[in-house]
This record gives C-alpha cells, sequence and structure tokens, in this order.
C-alpha cells in the first residue's frame, strides 16, 4: 500500500525566527518518496512557511485520512501562546501577541492523527523553542498523541539575534540519501550521532517508539537532554525519566468491563478498516456499540463517553454528512461545559470549532439555517482562537436567512 509524506516546515519572518526552517526542504525533497515513507510507493505534500494554520489542519487532515503508513517531517519552531500557555508551531506571520491566532496549535496533531490505527504514523521533528518555551517543555514533555512513533529533537534559543539551522533533519535527509533507509530507531540514533559530532548539545530529544514503530522501538515517550554522543538508549527514551503521559489515552477495552457483544481487540483499528473500505455504516455503527457502552458504565459526562461522541462525529465527516458531524460536535461541547469544563478549555474549543467548519460545509440551506441560531448561541459561550468566528456565524446565518 502507498505511505504518504507531509514535509512541515514554519518559522515566523522577520526578528522572531529562530531557526532557517526552510532550508531543509531541497535536501528532504532530494530523498526519493519511497525512501522517506519507507513504503514501495508514496504521496509526498510540502508545506513550505505556510501563513495561515487553518491551510496546514486542511492539508494534515487530508494526510491523515489517507490509507497506509504516514511520515510527517515537521522542522520549525514552538512558541507558548499567552492565554493558555500552550505550544503552538509558529507559522510565518506568528508573533508573541498573536501566537493564539497566527501559530498551530501542537495540540491539533494530536486531534487530527487520533483515529489512525496504532503503528501506522510517524513524526519526525526538529524543533526549536524560545527560552519561555523551553522551560516549559523540560517540565511537561511535547505529547503527540497514543500510537504515534515520535523522533527526533528540541532545541534552546541558539542566542541573541543569531538564526539556527535544522542540523537534525538535515541529518536525518542525509542519511537517507546515503542510501537505503535503516530502522527508525536508528535512523533517530545516526542523525543524533551527526549533530552531537559537530558539538550541538543540551537539546531535547523526543523518543517515542509507539506501537509498531519499527524494531526495538520503547513502547513509551521520553524527553530529556541529548548526550555529547548517542548513549545506549533505554527503553522509552535517552533517560530514567519516566514516560511522559498523554491527556486522555486511547481506549483499548470497553469501560469497565467486558466489551459491548463480547467484542474484544482494538476497536479503532476495525472502525478505520471499515471507513477505508467505505463501509461507513459499519464504523459508525461499531463506534455506537462503544459509545453506548461507556454511556451505561461511566455516565454521559464521562470522557470514554465523549470520546465516542468524538468518534462518530468524525465518522461522520469521513461519510460526507456535515449536519450529524455539526450536531454531534455541537452536543460534545455542550455536554464538556455542562459538566463544568472551562469556555476555553482545549476539547471545547476543538469540539465548538470542529461543529463551526461543519456547519459551513453543510450544502442544505435550510439544515444549515436550522443550526444556526444554537450554533450561534454556542459560539457566544466558546469564542474559540479564531478572531471573528462568532461574528462570521452572525454574517452566514443572515444570508441563509435572506434567501429562505
Amino acid at each position: 500500500m502507498p505511505g504518504t509524506v507531509l514535509l512541515l516546515a514554519a518559522s515566523p519572518v522577520g526578528r522572531g525566527c529562530l531557526v532557517d526552517a526552510a532550508s531543509v526542504l531541497p535536501v528532504l525533497a532530494a530523498v526519493p518518496p519511497a525512501v522517506l515513507a519507507g513504503t514501495d510507493t508514496a504521496n509526498v505534500v510540502e508545506l513550505a512557511d505556510p501563513l495561515e494554520p487553518q491551510a496546514v489542519l486542511t492539508r494534515l487532515r487530508a494526510a491523515a485520512a489517507a490509507p497506509g503508513p504516514l511520515t510527517v517531517f515537521v522542522t520549525g519552531q514552538l512558541q507558548l501562546d499567552r492565554r493558555q500557555r500552550l505550544p503552538h508551531l509558529a507559522l510565518a506571520r506568528t508573533t508573541p501577541s498573536t501566537v493564539r491566532y497566527t501559530g498551530f496549535p501542537w495540540h491539533w496533531f494530536r486531534e487530527e492523527l487520533r483515529l489512525r490505527s496504532a503503528g501506522t504514523t510517524t513524526l519526525l521533528l526538529d524543533l526549536h523553542a524560545d527560552a519561555e518555551t523551553w522551560g516549559w517543555l523540560r517540565g511537561r514533555g511535547l505529547e503527540c498523541g497514543p500510537g504515534v512513533a515520535v523522533y527526533g529533537r528540541v532545541a534552546p534559543p541558539a542566542g541573541r539575534r543569531k538564526v539556527a539551522a535544522p542540523t537534525y533533519m538535515k541529518a536525518v535527509a542525509t542519511v537517507l540519501r546515503s542510501g537505503g533507509r535503516p530502522g527508525l530507531e536508528q535512523l533517530h540514533q545516526m542523525a543524533l550521532a551527526r549533530i552531537a559530532g559537530e558539538g550541538e548539545v543540551g537539546d531535547l530529544v523526543l523518543w517515542s517508539g509507539g506501537a509498531g514503530a519499527g524494531a526495538g522501538a520503547g513502547g513509551g515517550s521520553g524527553v530529556g537532554s541529548a548526550p555529547a554522543a548517542p548513549s545506549r538508549p533505554v527503553p522509552g527514551g535517552f533517560v530514567p525519566r519516566p514516560p511522559v503521559r498523554p491527556e486522555r489515552p486511547r481506549p483499548r477495552t470497553a469501560p469497565e468491563g467486558v466489551p459491548p457483544d463480547g467484542l474484544t481487540g482494538d476497536p479503532h483499528a476495525a472502525i478505520t478498516n471499515a471507513v477505508q473500505a467505505g463501509d461507513h455504516p459499519a464504523a459508525d455503527a461499531l463506534a455506537a456499540r462503544w459509545e453506548q457502552a461507556a454511556l451505561l458504565a461511566q455516565g454521559a459526562g464521562s470522557e470514554e463517553a465523549l470520546h465516542w461522541s468524538e468518534v462518530r462525529a468524525d465518522l461522520a465527516m469521513f461519510a460526507g454528512d456535515a449536519e450529524r458531524s455539526c450536531r454531534t460536535w455541537m452536543a460534545v461541547a455542550a455536554a464538556r461545559l455542562a459538566a463544568g469544563q472551562p469556555a476555553d478549555a482545549v476539547p471545547v474549543e476543538a469540539a465548538v470549532d470542529r461543529a463551526h467548519h461543519q456547519w459551513g460545509r453543510i450544502t442544505d440551506r435550510d439544515r444549515a439555517r436550522d443550526l444556526g441560531p444554537a450554533l450561534a448561541d454556542l459560539r457566544g459561550r466558546v469564542p474559540g482562537r479564531r478572531e471573528g468566528a462568532l461574528d462570521h456565524v452572525r454574517e452566514q446565518l443572515r444570508h441563509l436567512q435572506t434567501q429562505s
């Protein structure tokens, strides 16, 4: 099966730039697509210094929906937004005061990749961080979601008014261009050896082998200081430090007991297979059974039940049913708010943003007009990160009402 490769290089224009991210793209582009993906054939999508976070989201979402293995190469810099202090990938227009609106929220990677089967997704990262973000990362790590293999490094600021080079990613590209494709763990080690030989020390090393991520890869995730030369790895990373636990692990079994109707195994893999085969009703029916089991065992406001509601909202999107997807995301947001989650909590904002997006894709004007007031009310409570989102809903609703 063909693989998919997404090459993303992004950094701000001007004084805020910490790394010349785009300089790595010609080096990566010189590597045959099949070698980049580790498959017989592959499709490559390249994003160089994108301006809008929505443009990145669109490309990432399309790549995540593609069947077969997915490899994402991300080069750039991380910054925290001032309101929620969450990491963002800085884009061309990002400044310290506009990160929330012009950067790409890092948790969007986790959200978009969460439905992919374990062992089919790899992130290779070469990231730089400003001093504030560097301190934040050393205490928390960089979470990319369960089932995703992560390799790479995060580097501190290179110095006052100095723009760093993406040496780790260039080392990865150099190894791949030399012929053959080593396993991910070996590729990571070889790249670290190259940059360590150039005197680069003090970086945070990212190594989360994930399920089925390659020969010898650990199952946990680790973040720690890189040695002057690669040391012998310990399971899960380069330090003793305990693995960073995901915010909300992907469920592997039914909540508190026997899976619905005696089902066993990973339901997400079965759902993904059904979607890829075009059997959307079967995928939704399976998710509905797990949702019902979670409702009975843990209640409507539980994370388990909300997770399965979110899965069904995504499945409706994959099936082309924008109205059902919009309604489901709105219900998820309402349930989270009713459970006491704040309006600026990441899962709440994500649910409303997705409802807003799906509402704009409803082709039946009457149905879109009927949903509009409820979405506007929800947007009033959850304005989100995109400036003018509520005004956009109201404007579109007025337009729909004049056409009735």
